[in-house]
């Protein structure tokens, strides 16, 4: 009598499914840059045949592109929510400064930091993967926190002309020089919370200077 039950087969484990196969894939971009990774090491890592991997991905040029897409499709709408809580705010300052730690926290993360690094590093040779990198994530949420500020300003509590500006602004003023730092000085130690608030804090300050009612 059958019990429903599948009996595992001995052998060769399972592979990783897609979505796991491309953080193996990302994880060694990341790790070994686009020279350093090679097709035959990620289908190892990932338990899947050369050949299955091959059919899924094509090239290495193709897999590094679907790294990429997918890294963006996971993070895309990750800051709406915190957009729309900031477009319900009484209280402008705190408001930006709540959501100013927010975007901080999420733009400096080291998993953010080494895909920008990565992508950023093969711009060249995939400039359409570098352009759809730019705008499925990082126009996308300036999109967001423009639609936001201009809330803001229909509320009476900014005064704001071009939302687009404004929002690019105030992430430049928050993010700015930590971002460079982490990005461009080799061994820079991160932010502590006291620093990030006090970058925060004079950002806020400067855009409400600006901007405020």
């Amino acid at each position: 009598m059958s019990t429903g039950a599948t009996v595992p087969r001995r052998g060769r484990p399972r592979g990783s499914d897609d979505g796991e196969l491309l953080t193996i894939a990302r994880n060694a971009f990341i790790t070994h840059g686009f020279r350093g990774t090679t097709m035959d090491a990620v289908a190892a890592e990932a338990r899947v045949s050369k050949q299955s991997l091959y059919r899924a991905y094509s090239s290495k040029d193709a897999l590094y592109a679907a790294v990429v897409r997918d890294w963006v499709e996971r993070g895309q709408g990750a800051m709406r929510p915190h957009a729309t809580a900031l477009g319900e705010t009484d209280d402008i300052e705190a408001g930006l400064l709540r959501f100013a730690g927010i975007l901080q926290g999420g733009l400096l993360s080291p998993p953010v930091l080494q895909m920008r690094t990565l992508v950023a590093a093969e711009a060249l040779r995939f400039p359409e993967v570098a352009a759809d990198y730019v705008t499925r994530s990082w126009s996308h949420n300036l999109r967001t926190l423009a639609t936001t500020l201009d809330t803001l300003a229909q509320r009476g509590l900014l005064r704001i002309d071009d939302a687009d500006l404004a929002a690019e602004q105030l992430t430049w003023l928050i993010v700015a020089a930590p971002l460079n730092r982490l990005t461009l000085q080799a061994g820079a130690q991160p932010y502590t919370e006291d620093e990030l608030r006090a970058v925060a804090a004079e950002g806020v300050a400067t855009f409400l200077s600006r901007y405020g009612p």
